[in-house]
C-alpha cells in the first residue's frame, strides 16, 4: 500500500464524520466505535510498513504559489500518538452510554472530525499544513464544549477560545515570518527547520517564544493554564477525556517536532526559564489538587502538574538526538498519562453519574457495594502516582534523571522541587480514593450506586491491562521508541 496509507488513515475519521452526521439516533455511537477500531488497526499496519529508517513519508504538490505541500510522515513518536488516539476515542466513546447524549449524530460528528483534526497534527511534515490541522483539531471541541456540559459551559468554552486563539495567531505569524526568510519559500518540514536554524540568535529568540506560547497554552502550563480547569469541569466527560488525554499531547508532540528541530540556538537560550516555569507549574498544580474538593477539577490540576514534568523534561536537553534521555522519557509518559488519565476521568464520570455530584465531600463508602469501580479506581490512581510496577514509573525515573543531567545551573534544586510532586499527587491521590471508595458513607447513596456495567468493565479492564503490561515490562515501548530519530 505504501505511503498512501496514511492518507487513509486522515481520511478515515473525517469520513466518519460525514456518515455521523447524516444517521439518525444512536447509530452514531457505531459509526464512532467502528472508525476509532478501524484508526488503532491502520496505525498499526502503518507502524508495520515503517522502512529501515524508521520512516514513511508521503508527498503531493498542493499550493504550489505558496509553498505548501500535503506532506506527511509517520515514524515511532506518531504511531503512539495517533495509536492512541483512537484508543481514547474508541474507550470513551464504548464506556459513555449514547442514551445520555443529546444529538448523538452531531455529538459524535464532531468528536471524529476532531480525531481527524489530530491524527493531521500527529503526521503533517508541512508547517502550514501543521496550521490547519492543529486549527481543525480545536475548532470542533469548541463547539462540543459550548453544546454540551455544565451550565457555565459558555464562558468556559469562551475563555478556552480566547487562549487558544491567541496562541494560534501567534504561531500563524511565526510560521510565516519563517517562511519568507527562507531561499526557497517553502513551509517542508527540512527546508523550514534549515531556515529556522540559519536565523541570527535573537531573532530565533522572539520567534521561539511565539510558538512556546502556543504550544504552552495548549499543554498548558503555568501561567497559560487558566483555561484547563473550568473547561474540564464544564465539558461533557468525552469532550473532557479528548482535552486531556490527547490534545494536550500537541503541544507536547510540536515542542518535539518543530520547536526544538527549527531553534535550536534559541532553544538553548530559552532551557532554564522554561525548566523553572515548568517545575513551578508541576508545584503550583499539585498543591492545588490538593486543595479541590470538585473531583474534576482534581484531575484538572493533577494534569498540570504530569504536564509540567514532561515539559521539564524535554527542556533539559534542548537538542534532539540520541542522547536525549527526556525526550525519549516523554515519548514513553506522554502515551501513559494518555492512557491513566482515560481511567481516572471514566471513573470520575461514574461517580458523578451515580452520587449525582463532583463534590468528593458527598461522596464514599463505596468500596463494599462496587468492587470492581473500586479496584479500578486503586489501580489507575497508583499509576497516576507512578507507583512502581505501573506504566508511569519508569518514565517519570528517566525524567526524574534527565533533569538531574541537565547541566543546568539550577540541576539540583529543579530536580528536588520537581520531586516534591510524587509526594504531593501521593496526597491528593489517596486523599481521592479515600474520600470516593472508602469515606464516611450515606446507606441510602451507596444502595443505589450500582457497579460498572459489563461495557464499562471491559474498558476499565482494557485500561488496567495496558497500566501492568508496561509497568512490569517497559521495554514494550522502549524498543519502538528505539526507532525514534
Amino acid at each position: 500500500m505504501g505511503s498512501e496509507i496514511l492518507v487513509i488513515l486522515l481520511l478515515l475519521p473525517m469520513v466518519g464524520a460525514l456518515i455521523s452526521f447524516f444517521v439518525k439516533g444512536t447509530s452514531a455511537w457505531f459509526v464512532g466505535v467502528a472508525f476509532s477500531v478501524l484508526t488503532v488497526l491502520l496505525s498499526i499496519v502503518a507502524y508495520n510498513a515503517l522502512g529501515a529508517d524508521g520512516f514513511i513519508l508521503f508527498k503531493h504538490e498542493w499550493i504550489p504559489m505558496l509553498g505548501a505541500n500535503f506532506n506527511l510522515s509517520f515514524h515511532a513518536l506518531a504511531f503512539l500518538m495517533c495509536s492512541l488516539t483512537g484508543l481514547v476515542f474508541l474507550l470513551s466513546i464504548i464506556f459513555v452510554d449514547a442514551k445520555q447524549i443529546e444529538n448523538p449524530s452531531r455529538f459524535y460528528g464532531l468528536l471524529l472530525l476532531s480525531q481527524a483534526g489530530l491524527l493531521g497534527v500527529f503526521l503533517a511534515n508541512d508547517a502550514f499544513l501543521f496550521y490547519i490541522f492543529w486549527e481543525l483539531a480545536l475548532i470542533p471541541v469548541y463547539f462540543l464544549c459550548s453544546m454540551y456540559g455544565g451550565e457555565n459551559r459558555i464562558k468556559a468554552s469562551f475563555k478556552f477560545f480566547i487562549y487558544t486563539f491567541i496562541g494560534s495567531l501567534l504561531m500563524l505569524v511565526g510560521i510565516i515570518y519563517v517562511h519568507q526568510q527562507g531561499a526557497t519559500p517553502n513551509f517542508s518540514w527540512e527546508i523550514f527547520t534549515a531556515t529556522g536554524n540559519g536565523l541570527p540568535l535573537q531573532t530565533q529568540i522572539v520567534l521561539f517564544a511565539m510558538f512556546f506560547l502556543a504550544f504552552a497554552i495548549k499543554m498548558p502550563i503555568f501561567p497559560f493554564h487558566t483555561w484547563q480547569p473550568d473547561t474540564y469541569e464544564q465539558s461533557a466527560t468525552p469532550v473532557t477525556i479528548i482535552l486531556s488525554a490527547v490534545m494536550v499531547k500537541m503541544g507536547l508532540f510540536a515542542v518535539i517536532t518543530w520547536l526544538l528541530p527549527v531553534f535550536q540556538l534559541a532553544a538553548e537560550y530559552w532551557k532554564e526559564s522554561i525548566m523553572i516555569l515548568s517545575v513551578i507549574s508541576i508545584v503550583y498544580a499539585s498543591c492545588m489538587a490538593i486543595v479541590q474538593t470538585n473531583a474534576k477539577r482534581l484531575v484538572a490540576y493533577s494534569s498540570i502538574a504530569h504536564v509540567g514534568l514532561m515539559c521539564a523534561a524535554l527542556f533539559s536537553y534542548p537538542v534532539l538526538g540520541e542522547e536525549h534521555l527526556g525526550a525519549q522519557a516523554v515519548a514513553l509518559q506522554m502515551f501513559n498519562h494518555g492512557i491513566n488519565i482515560l481511567g481516572l476521568w471514566l471513573l470520575v464520570h461514574v461517580a458523578e453519574k451515580r452520587f449525582g455530584t463532583q463534590d468528593l465531600r458527598e461522596m464514599g463508602g463505596i468500596a463494599k457495594v462496587a468492587p470492581i469501580f473500586t479496584t479500578a479506581l486503586v489501580i489507575v490512581s497508583f499509576a497516576n502516582i507512578s507507583l512502581p510496577l505501573t506504566n508511569s514509573f519508569p518514565a517519570e525515573f528517566m525524567m526524574f534523571l534527565s533533569l538531574f543531567k541537565s547541566g543546568s545551573t539550577y540541576a539540583i534544586g529543579l530536580t528536588v522541587f520537581a520531586g516534591l510532586s510524587i509526594i504531593l499527587s501521593a496526597i491528593y491521590t489517596l486523599r481521592m480514593i479515600q474520600q470516593v471508595a472508602f469515606g464516611p458513607s450515606d446507606e441510602a447513596k451507596n444502595k443505589a450506586f450500582t457497579d460498572l456495567d459489563w461495557s464499562q468493565t471491559i474498558v476499565m479492564a482494557v485500561i488496567v491491562t495496558i497500566i501492568l503490561a508496561i509497568g512490569f515490562y517497559p521495554n514494550l515501548i522502549f524498543n519502538l521508541l528505539n526507532t525514534m530519530h
